[in-house]
C-alpha cells in the first residue's frame, strides 16, 4: 500500500508537470514563430520558458526520490494525472472547452489509478 507521503509525492510530480505544460503553452503564446533559428533564439528571453524548465527540473528530482521507494510500475500510472490536471487548468486559464467525453475519460483514469494502487 502506498503511504500518504508517497501518494503526495506522486501527485506533486503530476501537478508540477501539468504546471510546466501550462508554462510551455504561455511560452508559445508569448513567442514569435519558432520555425526559424531567429525565433528559437528568443526562447532564452522568455520567462515562461525558464519557469517551465524549472518546474520540470523540480518534478524530475521528486520523481527520482519517489522511485527510490515506489515501484515504477505503480508510480508511472500517476503520470496519467496530467490528463486530468492539464485540461482543467487549460479550461480555467485559456478558456479551452471541456466536453462530456473528457469528463468520462477523467473518471476512467481515476478509477484505473485506484485499481492499480489497490493493495500495493
Amino acid at each position: 500500500m502506498l503511504s500518504l507521503a508517497q501518494i503526495t509525492q506522486l501527485c506533486l510530480f503530476s501537478v508540477l508537470l501539468a504546471a510546466g505544460n501550462i508554462f510551455f503553452k504561455l511560452t508559445a503564446l508569448n513567442s514569435p514563430p519558432l520555425n526559424s533559428i531567429q525565433g528559437l533564439m528568443t526562447l532564452p528571453l522568455n520567462p515562461w520558458f525558464w519557469g517551465a524548465l524549472v518546474l520540470y527540473g523540480i518534478a524530475t528530482v521528486i520523481w527520482t526520490i519517489t522511485l527510490q521507494n515506489v515501484a515504477l510500475s505503480i508510480a508511472y500510472p500517476f503520470a496519467a494525472l496530467g490528463f486530468v490536471f492539464v485540461p482543467l487548468a487549460s479550461y480555467v486559464i485559456f478558456k479551452e472547452p471541456i466536453n462530456l467525453q473528457y469528463i468520462i475519460g477523467v473518471v476512467l483514469i481515476l478509477v484505473a489509478l485506484k485499481l492499480i494502487t489497490a493493495g500495493k
